[in-house]
């Protein structure tokens, strides 16, 4: 789990303090590294204390237009110096960025999770449903076509952006496909993780790593547009961490952490989740697909056909 506080808003230098993790995570063997929602450039924090609801507001306009510069080209090739590491170092990455998709005319903004594989290729890359709250005004809402999930040594891993995770139906359509590593990313904040990260475990009796970003009023930086009414208005601290990881018995492998930046390692064992589905399978034997079944459109959504 790399829990960072990101370059916010500076996609280069972002990058750089991510591949720094990647290498770090290599160094120390791991199979995995996951980073938290929209690490990459960075989650809009401003949102919640600027009036960004206040329409035609030239301020608001300007960080926008900032925010959209800032964000993750994949056709344009933004992520390739990272799929190359992840060959490189033979390692696997979930990595949350903030997308800017050509296939969307490439203008309006995305939350996606991004799954890379250990040869370098993006297998996945899941555009978050239904952006929460005040989200909605700088991101669009996703699809289903990266709800899948990818065997990974003798695991198979699934992820959900941030409130995704308490969807029903989003971890329903990833335990039908064999999930026993439930990857959920987060902005950040204990109260997002301490409670549904465990029930998550029991729930699905998978391993479930959440991973959150750090955030102070300090990031903010003065090539950002407006940065000094963010930093007049920003709480010192919004955003506190708080990445763990559950195992499949709802026990902590790794306590939420938080107020603290760095690696955190840990690892999985494939015979504590083959104990669990013993007396609870949700896919399995613990289902009944004659009554209830779920339908799941994986097509990737455009005005044009």
């Amino acid at each position: 789990m790399a829990q960072i506080a990101p370059a916010w808003l500076n996609k280069k230098a972002n990058i750089k303090k991510i591949e720094a993790s990647i290498l770090e995570a290599a160094d120390q063997s791991c199979d995995l590294v996951v980073f938290g929602e929209g690490i990459l450039p960075g989650y809009p924090f401003w949102l919640s204390f600027t009036h960004s609801s206040a329409f035609e507001n030239k301020a608001q306009k300007e960080i926008h237009a900032h925010y959209v510069d800032q964000s993750i080209c994949i056709e344009e090739g933004d992520l390739d110096s990272i799929t190359t590491l992840a060959k490189k170092e033979n390692i696997a990455i979930y990595l949350g960025i903030i997308e800017r998709p050509l296939d969307r005319g490439g203008h309006s903004l995305y939350c996606s999770l991004v799954f890379i594989d250990k040869e370098g290729v993006i297998q996945s890359v899941h555009r978050k449903m239904r952006p929460t709250y005040e989200e909605r005004l700088a991101w669009s809402a996703g699809d289903g076509h990266g709800l899948k999930t990818h065997p990974m040594e003798l695991f198979r891993l699934g992820g959900l952006n941030c409130w995704e995770n308490w969807m029903p139906l989003s971890r329903a359509a990833l335990y039908g496909q064999g999930e026993n590593v439930h990857v959920a990313v987060w902005p950040g904040n204990l109260r997002n993780t301490q409670d549904i990260t465990r029930f998550i475990a029991l729930e699905s009796r998978s391993y479930v790593i959440s991973v959150s970003g750090l955030f102070s009023k300090a990031l903010i930086h003065e090539s950002i547009p407006h940065y000094d009414l963010m930093r007049q208005l920003c709480p010192d601290i919004p955003d506190t961490g708080g990445s763990c990881i559950a195992a499949p018995d709802g026990t902590w492998l790794i306590e939420p952490i938080i107020q603290k930046e760095g690696l955190f390692c840990a690892e999985l064992d494939i015979m504590k989740i083959y104990e669990e589905r013993q007396n609870m399978d949700p896919a399995g034997h613990y289902s009944r697909p004659d009554v209830t079944q779920l339908n799941v459109n994986r097509a990737r959504q455009s005005i044009i056909e």
